[in-house]
């Protein structure tokens, strides 16, 4: 049987909801919704996507570190943005990132989230030995 890691982030949300920033299940790492939470547990970069987008990043980073991984072991990221003109500023970021390890990705508008000051969300999911 494959040991099951959960790592927990400092989201407020994590209690109410009952999640995990992320899962380690044998070498498979699924990063969970990821929004821009700042420490003080206030949406970080009100009304600015890439200062959004580089926080979310941060919080991914840390959690696949938590997990035994980096952005090297990405196999897919998932891009959800309420406004879907933004993609450009974010698809810059997530090349600078992820320019020579090339994981699938998907980018798509959605209504909203819970946080209306949240402009994206990040998902990735990894594979690390």
């Amino acid at each position: 049987m494959m040991t099951r890691q959960n790592i927990r982030s400092a989201s407020p949300l994590e209690p109410i909801i009952g999640f995990s920033r992320a899962v380690r299940v044998g070498p498979h790492i699924a990063v969970g919704g990821t929004a821009p939470i700042g420490a003080d547990g206030k949406c970080a970069g009100v009304g600015d996507v890439v200062a959004q987008t580089r926080r979310c990043f941060a919080i991914i980073e840390k959690a696949l570190a938590d997990a035994g991984a980096t952005f090297a072991n990405v196999t897919r990221t998932r891009i959800l943005l309420t406004r879907i003109a933004d993609w450009q500023a974010v698809a810059k970021l997530h090349g600078e990132i992820f320019g020579e390890i090339r994981p699938v990705t998907t980018v798509v508008e959605v209504s909203r989230f819970v946080d209306p000051d949240w402009l994206i969300e990040i998902e990735v999911d990894a594979i690390a030995a």
